[in-house]
């Protein structure tokens, strides 16, 4: 079952780790007044899949708390000033 938890946890970080990107072109995009759809679609998938990850994260036995991101970035921080 951990290998299975494992898993999970490495497919999420998998999708957060690519919605940044996502969310700095929708903003660009909507700064520069162009169409964000196909953007904003993507990111909205990805958001989907992230919250079916994490359903099925916790089926499967995983109860650790998971970072906010603010505590995502925090430690983000802290691993470039190393």
């Amino acid at each position: 079952m951990d290998n299975r938890i494992n898993e999970i946890r490495r497919k999420i970080s998998v999708v957060r780790a690519g919605m940044p990107a996502l969310e700095r072109e929708v903003r660009l995009q909507v700064s520069q007044d162009l169409d964000c759809t196909d953007a904003a679609l993507k990111l909205l998938a990805m958001r989907r899949e992230l919250a079916l990850l994490v359903t099925e994260w916790r089926a499967a036995g995983g109860n650790e708390p998971l970072p906010t991101l603010q505590e995502r970035l925090k430690g983000k921080a802290a691993h470039a000033r190393e």
